[in-house]
Order: structure tokens, then sequence, then C-alpha cells
């Protein structure tokens, strides 16, 4: 214990001073205590002396058993040796008579099979001397065995002369078949009635013989039947690209013909197989020979009907060779299929079932397995038609580009009341013939001819977004009209609304399409060109597209509210007595929007509505900000009254998403709107302050201000150019505001509708010439939220900018689909 704890069990043992009479028994029960362990330790202590002295002698005693036993272990080895030595020389005369015996039936042996083999050969000379193919097959095989067996004597000279006698055979053998062989096919056959027989045998002698014999035979036989092929096909009457289809029905009726004939070679030759393989690339040669030597390009029909019946005919041999064997009916299979009115696609759906019902008896064919199975007969006669498919691209192009002019010339631009895609009819009709085109063109073929089509369908598709892009009412007006270089004005009518709203869908409809249309193409067409199949491009132009007719949309809105704002500035607001209910421009504005609204609520998409929402915004919040700047003199009583109207507007705007019906976006929208319909407010608020404040709250409501407008804040508050001056000495002097001015008076204000972009409003003072250019335009523009830019589409960018940065605003989503 430590020496706390021991403190700790004797304060517990005597916590009193009574309890210390108990220390006497105590001590002298721990001095038993000791003592008992004391007498154990002396017995343990006694007890493991006397084991140590029991343990020495066992260990003696082992040792001493351990030496004894390896005595006797050398002394039973010594005899063993004793014997083995006795043994050997026991059998020592033994193993040399069981050697003599060995090597004498060896011997016997030898002679014996050499005798065989000498009577083997002569016999086999007789047989071939009388061409006795049966019999000399067996015999073949017998003497070939016979020859193995010494193949360990080849420096004897006996058995050299033999092995070459034998060989001499076998040429002589070769040379009779193959003589016999070449009557084959001269009508002998039928005269004489025992020739097949005799040539059937000789397939047997062929099968003895080495397998090159086989190969060697199997191709003269084969170049023996093509000769007549070539001869007739070469001529000049035939050799035409019109005449291909006799060519596989020349080729169908042989193998027709000569079926039963041909039953004399075994089914393991494949004879029909390698025939085939034979005339297909005979056939591929004089087709490339045709093409190329055409002196103009080739009809287009004809053309196509000749890759298709080689399609067609590939086809079938693909499925007669396709891993089944060549011992069924041949005419069978060619005479099904042996009809001009049946297409491709027919022919490939017809074989796809045969393959499904031939699945299961597949394991009863492997003996008459095709040798080389992955030999693939597709594509080896109609490959050679691709480099001269590009009239069939150039028909087709001219096909769709004709359909595509009809398609647009019969286009309504309207669409039923029923009808529940909004999507204009010819752009499905412009896909499906598309598809047609493609259906056809992949069950010719799948490699470069296909991707040139590919590149049709780009520009077929590039074609209609033009003539969609053309159909939009031209011209543009207002800050987007200024920013993005759009020409002129644009009036557009209810229908015309409509008519642009169906362009947005079906531009959106196409684009969706167009990936799609990619996507299928790169399944179908070769592996190597599937990276050359894109259609971003074309998807960027049908986006092109989306973004025009928005802005179209939002301009021709925004030419309607042109009487409206003129309206406002001939208002007399210096003269205004009271305020009173709002404007009748304002109620013109919001009986536009009551009419335009619902339906574009109702055609557009949620994404393409809300963009159309922030241009709007973009749009009539700074144009009715710098309407304010064209009136004339306001009095406190006007200002109040268009402060009364800038609320109207405002409010009626923020309804919009609600007229629509689609209030997705309607808080980043709201926010927009409330943003700058604010700024004209915070003017208004500036025309009502008091003349010695005034520049107080300009610095204070408008901080970006220039001089120029602060100035024109002055005159529209009708003060004298005197008191002008010294209160705009007075604003100087306090630094505030930007040395180049933004808005000028509507003393001159010239608008130019041209061909060419729209300049932006240029505007005369009578005190300092011209003020507003073009740069002053797009700065302003800048500052009331939307970026500015130089030049085409990247102003309308700029102008967006602060929409592209939203999360939950459509920019996004129209550039990056």
């Amino acid at each position: 214990m430590e020496k706390s704890s021991t403190l700790d069990y004797i304060n517990q043992m005597f916590p009193t001073e009574a309890s210390l009479s108990g220390v006497e028994p105590l001590m002298q029960k721990v001095h038993n205590e000791i003592r008992v362990v004391d007498t154990e330790i002396l017995a343990a202590v006694r007890q493991q002396s006397n084991s140590g002295t029991k343990a020495k002698e066992d260990l003696a005693a082992a040792t001493h058993a351990v030496e004894e036993l390896m005595y006797k272990v050398r002394e039973i080895k010594t005899k063993a040796e004793q014997s083995e030595t006795m043994v050997q020389e026991i059998c020592r005369d033994i193993k040399k008579l069981d050697f003599a015996k060995k090597h004498i039936t060896t011997t016997i042996t030898a002679l014996h099979r050499l005798t065989m083999l000498v009577s083997a050969i002569q016999q086999l000379q007789v047989m071939a001397s009388k061409r006795q193919y049966k019999e000399a097959s067996a015999q073949l095989e017998a003497v070939g065995q016979l020859c193995s067996h010494f193949d360990g004597y080849r420096d004897n000279p006996k058995i050299t002369e033999l092995r070459d006698k034998f060989k001499n055979i076998k040429q002589i053998l070769k040379s009779h078949v193959f003589s016999d062989f070449s009557s084959l096919g001269t009508g002998k056959e039928t005269e004489e009635n025992n020739l097949l027989q005799l040539l059937s045998d000789a397939c047997l002698v062929v099968d003895a013989l080495e397998p090159s014999v086989r190969e060697e035979l199997v191709k003269n036989f084969c170049d023996r039947e093509l000769i007549s092929y070539q001869q007739i096909f070469e001529g000049a009457e035939l050799a035409k690209l019109d005449k291909t289809e006799r060519r596989y029905a020349w080729v169908k009726r042989r193998l027709r013909t000569n079926e039963e004939i041909w039953k004399i070679f075994p089914t393991s030759w494949h004879v029909d197989y390698l025939l085939c393989i034979q005339f297909c690339k005979l056939t591929r040669t004089q087709l490339e020979d045709i093409l190329e030597n055409l002196k103009e390009k080739p009809d287009v029909g004809t053309l196509l009907m000749a890759l298709q019946r080689t399609i067609e005919f590939e086809e079938e041999l693909a499925e007669k060779f396709g891993g089944s064997g060549s011992s069924r009916n041949v005419t069978t299979d060619f005479e099904e299929t042996d009809k001009a009115d049946q297409t491709v696609l027919d022919i490939r759906k017809k074989y796809e079932k045969k393959l499904a019902a031939h699945q299961g008896n597949q394991d009863d064919d492997k003996d008459l397995a095709v040798p080389g199975a992955g030999f693939n007969f597709r594509g080896i006669i109609s490959s050679c038609f691709e480099p001269h498919l590009m009239v069939y691209v150039e028909f087709e192009e001219k096909t769709l580009m004709d359909n595509l002019e009809k398609l647009v010339q019969e286009e309504t631009w309207d669409m039923d009341d029923a009808s529940q895609t909004n999507i204009l009819s010819s752009s499905m009709q412009v896909f499906l013939i598309i598809r047609r085109s493609l259906k056809r063109c992949s069950a010719l073929t799948k490699n470069q001819t296909l991707l040139n089509l590919f590149k049709v369908f780009q520009r077929v598709l590039r074609a209609y977004a033009t003539k969609l892009f053309m159909k939009l009412p031209k011209g543009g007006t207002g800050i987007v009209a200024a920013a993005t270089g759009m020409d002129g004005h644009i009036k557009t009518s209810d229908k015309d609304e409509r008519m642009i709203c169906y362009i947005v869908n079906t531009a959106e409809y196409c684009h969706k399409t167009a990936g799609e249309l990619a996507e299928n193409v790169s399944k179908i067409i070769d592996a190597q060109l599937a990276n050359a199949v894109d259609m971003s491009e074309v998807q960027d132009e049908f986006s092109a597209v989306i973004t025009k007719a928005l802005v179209t949309l939002v301009n021709g809105l925004e030419t309607k509210f042109d009487v409206e704002m003129a309206a406002m500035t001939r208002v007399p607001w210096g003269t205004l007595e009271s305020v009173g209910d709002q404007s009748e421009y304002v109620n013109t504005i919001k009986m536009i929007l009551n009419g335009s609204i619902p339906v574009l609520g109702s055609l557009l998409s949620p994404v393409y509505f809300q963009f159309f929402l922030d241009k709007l915004a973009s749009s009539v919040g700074p144009r009715f900000y710098l309407n304010i700047f064209k009136c004339k003199q306001i009095s406190e009583t006007g200002a109040q009254q268009m402060l009364l109207d800038t609320q109207a507007v405002k409010t009626i705007l923020l309804d919009i998403p609600s007229l629509g019906k689609q209030t997705s976006g309607a808080a980043s929208y709201s926010k927009f709107v409330s943003r700058e319909m604010s700024k004209a407010e915070a003017l208004l608020k500036v025309i009502l302050s008091p003349v010695d404040s005034v520049a107080d709250t300009y610095s204070a409501l408008l901080p970006e201000g220039t001089p120029s407008e602060f100035q024109r804040i002055l005159e529209l508050k009708g003060l004298k150019k005197a008191d002008q001056q010294t209160i705009l000495e007075d604003f100087n002097k306090r630094g505030s505001g930007i040395s180049q001015a933004s808005i000028a008076t509507p003393t001159v204000v010239q608008v130019v509708p041209t061909v060419a972009p729209a300049p932006p409003p240029v505007v005369s003072q009578p005190s300092s010439a011209v003020i507003a250019s073009r740069e002053d335009v797009l700065t302003r523009a800048a500052a009331l939220g939307r970026g500015a830019a130089t030049t085409g589409f990247k102003r309308f960018l700029a102008l967006t900018e602060a929409a592209k940065d939203r999360t939950d605003g459509p920019f996004r989503k129209l550039f990056n689909p």
C-alpha cells in the first residue's frame, strides 16, 4: 500500500482511542500468518531441491539410450550396403540378358513394320496407277502412320528411298485427281455416270493428302467456275451499273444448277462458301472499274438500285454462311428474297427473324460450321460504292431543300385554337423528311456518306432557321434597340405577336430535336466518324432566332407605347391646377399590356416569358425616365400628378407576371422593376424639392447624375437663366456629378430608321449644342444596370449582364441550353 493508503487503513481499523485495546490481538494474528507463510516457503524450497537431483539422473539415462540407438543405426546401414553390393553382383548378368531381349524385340518390330511399309507402298503405287481413289485414301493413312514410326531412321538409305517413293506416289495421286477434276463442269459428268463417284472418292484422297492440296484444288475449281462469269460481265454489253442485279442472279443460278453435282465435295470443304467469297472479291473489282471509268456522273436511281441489290445479296450471304452449315438448301434462301419490290429494311427484318429461329440449332451444326466464321460478307461489295455516293447526297440535299421551300410557302404562320403544341407545323414536317432521309441512307451505308448527309441536314436546318429569322418583323426602337443595333420602328399586330411566339416555340423545338438527331446519327454511324457528328452550331443559330424573336417582341410592344409617350410630353404639366386620378396615357399603356400580355403568357414557356419581362422592364423603365426630360415646364402640382402616374405605371408593370399567369420568376422581376422605376420617382422628387435645397436633394437621390441633367431639372422647374447659373455654380463647387451629359432637352429630337443599325436619339440644347451621342446613350444604359457594349449582339449581352448573373433568371438557360 501507499503511505497514505496505509494510514487510512490504520485509521479505519482504530478510529477511536477506545479501539486501541484491539492492537495486541491483531499483532498476534499477523505474527501467526507470517509463521505459516515461512513454513510454506521452506517446504517449497526443499521440494525443488529434490526435483533437481532427479532431473539430472533422468537426463543421463536418456543420453545413454540415444548413444545405443545411434550405434544400432550405423550397424544396420553397414549391413544394407553389403546386401546391395551382393544383389548387384547377382543381377549383373540378368541385366545384360534383358537389354539383349529388348533390342531384339525392337529390331523384329522394325523389320516387320519395314516389310509392311514396303508392301503398302507397292500396293499404293498400283492403286494410284489404276485410280482406285477410295482404297488409296485408306492406304495413304496407313502408309503415313507406318512412316511416322521411322522418323528416327531418316539417315538410313533404305528408309530415305521409301520416303521418296511415297512422296512421288502422292504427287502422282495429286496430278491424277487434278486431272480428273478438270473435267467437272464440262458436261462429261452427265455422259459418264461413274465420273461423279470417281471424283467423290478422289475427295477422300485429297483429305488424306496435305491440307495445301485441298486448298489448291478448291481454288482451282472456283477460278474455273468464275472464268465464264468474268468473260460474260467484262463484256461491253453487261459491264454496266444497271446490270449489277444480273451478276447476283448468275451466281444464284449457278449455285442452284450445280447443287446436286457439288455434293461430291465433303461438307467440311465449304466449297460454296469459298466460291461466294471469291465471287464477291471479283465482283467488287469489276464494279470499282465500272464506277471509276464512268465519263459522267451516274444516274442516282441506277446507282441506288445497284447498291440496294448488292446489300440484299450481302445480307443473304451473311445469313446463309453466318455460322450455319453449308449443307442447307442453297436455292431456298436466295429464291425467297429474289423479289425486286422488297426494300432493304424488309430484307433485314426477315433475316433477323431467321437468325433468332436458328439460334437453338447452332449446337447441332458445329461440325458443319464455316471455317473462319469471322468473315463478314456485309460490305464486301457494297463498300466500293462509298466514294461515288456524292450524287446521292446531292440528290437528297436538293430534295430536302425543295421540300423545305414548299413547306415554308405552305406554312400559315398561325395555329388552330385546338392545337396544344404552339409549334409551326413546317418544323415537324422538316424533321419528318429528315428522319426519312436518314432512314433511307442508314439502310444503304453507315460510313462517310452518312456523315455527308448529316452535313446536309445541318445546312437544311440552317436554312430553316434563316427562314424563321427572315419572317420576324424588321426594325426596333428604344434603349434595347439602341444597344443592339436594331433598325427602325416596328409595328406588330396581335397576329404578329402570336406569330413571333410560335417562332420562339418552333426554334426551341428545333434546338432540342436537332440535338436528338445528332445523338441518333452518332449511334448509327461508324464509330470512327461519331466524333464528327455535332449540331452545336445549328443549335446556336436557333438560339439566335429565339433571342432575335424575343427582342423583336419587346420592340414591337415598345413601339405601341410611342403615342402614349408622346402624349405624356404634351400634357401641360406646368399649368395643372390639381392632382387627380392617373392620366389617360397611363390607362392606354395598361390597356395595351392587358391586350398583349395574357396571349404572350399563354404561348411562351416560363423561361422565355421571364426573359421577355426582363427586356421589357429594361426598356420601359429607362424610357419613362428619359421621357420626363422631354416634357416642358413641370409645376409642383404637375410633378405630383406625374409621380402618381409613375407609381401607377410601376404597379402595372409589377402586375404583368400575374396578368400572364406565369409567376415563377416574379420576385426577381419585381425587384428589377422597382429599381428601374425608382429612378423616375427620385427624379420627380428632385423636381418637387424647394429651390434652395434642390442641389442637395439631387445629390442624395441621384448620386450618378450629371451637371447637364441637373441643369435640365432646373429648366423643368421653370427657373430663369440667371437663377440657374447661380445654383449650377454652387452645384459644381460641390464636385458632384460627371462632366459629360447623358440626357438633354427635347428641343430637337431626330430618330433615323435605316437599314443599318439605328443610331441613338440626337438631342440638342439651346445653350450647349449637341450633348447626347451614341456613346453617351450606351454609357447611360450601363448606368441603368444593364451594361453596355459596342456592336451588334454583344451590345445586347452587355445590356443583360445583370440578369445573366441571377441564379433564377432565364439568361443562362437561354444561351447555355
